[in-house]
């Protein structure tokens, strides 16, 4: 590897009682893919954000290539003039504005009349180079494109090169939302970046993505950096196990599976439809009790719509076409768009979806029996905070994702 590109030392944060790191040091060499893993809030968002100037460590000093940046006047403006850029979990594009605007906010640009013209250029050439056939154009408007698209959209706006040098790339969950062609794109692109003697450090759950892409592992856990290690040097069940999870024995799956479905008196399974899908175009789909069912397919071949036609016609208004037997849930994939509602409390934002089981009287709801579900739910899937009060958005991604996981299960539970 080559020289140390950034260090952080002693890196420490808090959020009132909750310590999100607790003096971390990291090294990030040049040429490098690093894999930045640990649960939900072990810290690697915080640690994200303050590498890139969104937040301000309570302690601790950054170094990028071997100079002391101006710690009072580091931001992510600042960030960026030193060669850091950051793809962050939650898109930031301005769902108004057209792909080269969003570009233009980004990329400083002349005055010019022609801008609108080269920042669109500038943006189609990232993604061709990193997304080959991604079919967009420069005058799309943001809002309009499905989320897998707008993905990659971001993507490309943060590896365009620009006045300002590219020397280290954070990608915090870059494929959350892609199809499997899209990501595999994605990381052989992340491959020859890196081959040019950049830096890039990547977070992601998706263990496989880890394995096939980085150079070398960084685990965190409880805010702390728990091990270091070449990728090479190591596997999935010891990283699973760093983690300080709990390893799964896919034994097990079919003998769940198998209890989960019911049977009739002489003890065979028994078949009982749950759902019945006839879509305009191809095959029929039913789905019985007990069942698994992945819907596979690029972007926008028609996997959300019919989940979306099964949740209305769960709602008493079934079709010939869809018609599904006993109560649904359903958790949007767009979860800032279709999810979160971002001013209200992670109580509130959980419970919304059950207030006609919490009425106590009348239209009134029963205050206290709402925030003991709501800490149930908080006990049951492990959530991070330290108050339900505290709004939504001061939780990492993939604590909202549980939060609107809770909402939907305790609606179904009806």
């Amino acid at each position: 590897m080559g020289e140390v590109l950034v260090e952080a030392r002693g890196t420490a944060r808090s959020f009132g009682a909750v310590q999100a790191l607790r003096g971390v040091d990291l090294q990030l060499r040049r040429g490098e893919c690093v894999g930045l893993v640990g649960h939900n809030g072990a810290g690697k968002s915080t640690l994200v954000n303050v590498l890139c100037g969104a937040l301000a460590p309570d302690r601790g000093a950054l170094r990028f290539a071997n100079r002391l940046p101006d710690a009072p006047a580091w931001s992510l403006r600042e960030a960026r003039r030193w060669g850091l850029r950051c793809v962050f979990q939650e898109l930031s594009l301005c769902d108004n504005l057209t792909l080269a605007e969003n570009l233009r906010i980004a990329q400083p640009q002349s005055a010019e009349w022609s801008w609108r013209k080269r920042a669109g250029a500038q943006l189609m050439a990232s993604l061709d180079r990193i997304f080959p056939g991604h079919g967009l154009r420069p005058d799309d408007v943001a809002g309009e494109l499905p989320i897998g698209k707008r993905q990659i959209v971001e993507v490309a706006r943060a590896f365009t090169p620009g006045s300002q040098p590219l020397e280290l790339m954070i990608l915090d969950e870059p494929t959350s939302s892609l199809d499997g062609q899209a990501a595999s794109q994605l990381l052989a692109y992340i491959r020859s970046f890196v081959a040019e003697g950049k830096t890039c450090v990547l977070i992601t759950h998706k263990l496989r993505e880890i394995f096939a892409v980085t150079d070398r592992l960084v685990v965190m856990r409880d805010g702390q950096v728990v091990q270091t290690t070449p990728t090479a040097e190591t596997d999935r069940d010891r990283l699973v196990a760093t983690m300080g999870q709990a390893l799964e024995k896919d034994e097990e799956a079919p003998a769940a599976a198998a209890t989960a479905r019911p049977r009739d008196a002489s003890g065979a399974a028994r078949t009982v439809v749950q759902v019945q899908a006839s879509p305009q175009r191809g095959l029929p789909m039913h789905a019985t009790r007990g069942e698994v069912i992945g819907l596979a397919g690029l972007a926008g071949h028609g996997q959300t719509a019919m989940l979306l036609a099964l949740q209305e016609a769960s709602q008493r208004r079934a079709t010939d076409a869809m018609r599904v037997e006993g109560a649904t849930a359903f958790v949007a994939g767009d979860r800032q768009t279709d999810g979160v509602f971002n001013l209200w409390s992670i109580a509130r934002n959980m419970t919304v979806g059950w207030l006609a089981e919490l009425r106590s009287r009348g239209p009134l709801i029963d205050l206290k029996r709402e925030q003991q579900q709501a800490d149930q739910w908080r006990q049951r899937l492990g959530l991070v905070t330290p108050d339900m009060a505290l709004p939504i958005g001061s939780l990492s991604g993939g604590n909202q994702q549980k939060v609107l996981f809770a909402r939907a299960l305790g609606a179904s539970r009806r």
